[in-house]
């Protein structure tokens, strides 16, 4: 019986490494790359203080969680409007950079992305070590990210 058993077990992992992967995880795959594109890009245009290609990284309406508020912005015009590169300089910080992204759910239109981040000044000294939590959705066809929440000030 034991012999079987284990002969049956080989069968049925032998089909299931054989099986190609189905639709549903190639696009799912496909979500992820896309949605760490978009961080890519999301840190390329924050670091070059760019808001109107930065505001363009992000989906609508987009939503932040951060030191003890939540924002909420309708559109990428309204967002390019606010306040972050003539506040966020004043803490001595010059640029930022991924430590680590981790998908922690996945599905073809949205990726949840645990994130730490670091944040430096322009003697490229760390200044903070932050964790977070992204929310990357594909919308008409445009990865951006649609909600943040992070423990930065």
């Amino acid at each position: 019986m034991k012999s079987i058993a284990l002969r049956t077990f080989a069968l049925v992992l032998s089909i299931a490494l054989l099986t190609p992967a189905t639709a549903q995880d190639e696009s799912v795959d496909d979500a992820i790359s896309g949605a760490m594109q978009a961080l890519d890009e999301f840190m390329l245009h924050f670091n070059r203080r760019d808001m109107e290609n930065w505001a363009a990284t992000l989906n609508y309406p987009h939503v932040r969680f951060a030191s003890g508020t939540v924002t909420v912005w309708d559109s990428a015009e309204e967002f390019a409007q606010s306040e972050t590169f003539v506040r966020l300089p004043n803490t001595g910080w010059d640029h930022s950079h991924w430590l680590s992204r981790d998908v922690v759910m996945a599905s073809p239109d949205k990726v949840h992305i645990q994130t730490v981040f670091q944040r430096f000044n322009s003697d490229s000294e760390i200044i903070g070590t932050y964790e977070s939590m992204y929310i990357v959705t594909l919308q008409d066809g445009h990865w951006g990210t649609q909600a943040r929440s992070s423990l930065a000030p």
